[in-house]
């Protein structure tokens, strides 16, 4: 499911017109991010945990020629399902 169905599929469940449909899941996509950004976490009970994770600097290697490559640290999005989302997928 991409983003498009995904908003379909709101909008069917909701009653709604398409915009209305963006602008919610527009809106809750939004809040994780922002909520990430702020907290570095976001949980939603029964579905699972937004989290941001730190990535250290490592030293790399071309598969081309062999060279050295410094990976600088960085910050990177996790998920983490719930143990309910596990189940209902896993049936």
């Amino acid at each position: 499911m991409n983003k498009k169905e995904l908003v379909d599929a709101v909008k069917d469940g909701m009653g709604a017109t398409r915009k209305e449909a963006e602008a919610a899941v527009g809106s809750v996509l939004d809040a994780i991010v922002a909520g990430m950004r702020a907290d570095g976490k976001v949980s939603i009970v029964g579905f699972g945990t937004f989290s941001v994770a730190d990535r250290a600097a490592r030293t790399c290697r071309n598969p081309l020629n062999g060279e050295a490559i410094e990976v600088p640290a960085k910050k990177a999005p996790k998920f983490k399902a719930s143990a309910s989302l596990k189940a209902v997928v896993n049936e």
